[in-house]
């Protein structure tokens, strides 16, 4: 089983800084969803940056979610990424 989100932010370009229960922080691209159904309502910058950390996973306000293995096992660690925030 892979860990859950505990904590997430909001970066620019549709990214997300998720720090996991293992203590792991590693870096998420929303933008390959972002036209697909109910994801596209996150395009609005205002809607993408409800993020919030529900039942292990993020979830936004119109209830938008993933499965919290897939914020795991398609994001990349921190050491990998260099952002400009």
């Amino acid at each position: 089983m892979n860990p859950r989100v505990a904590s997430v932010k909001t970066l620019e370009g549709y990214k997300l800084l998720l720090t996991f229960t293992n203590g792991e922080q590693r870096i998420f691209d929303m933008t390959p969803y972002l036209e697909i159904g109910i994801f596209r309502e996150l395009k609005e910058i205002s809607n993408f940056r409800t993020a919030k950390v529900v039942l292990g996973t993020v979830q936004w306000n119109n209830e938008q979610d993933l499965c919290p293995d897939t914020f795991y096992l398609e994001s990349v660690p921190m050491d990998n990424v260099s952002l400009v925030m």
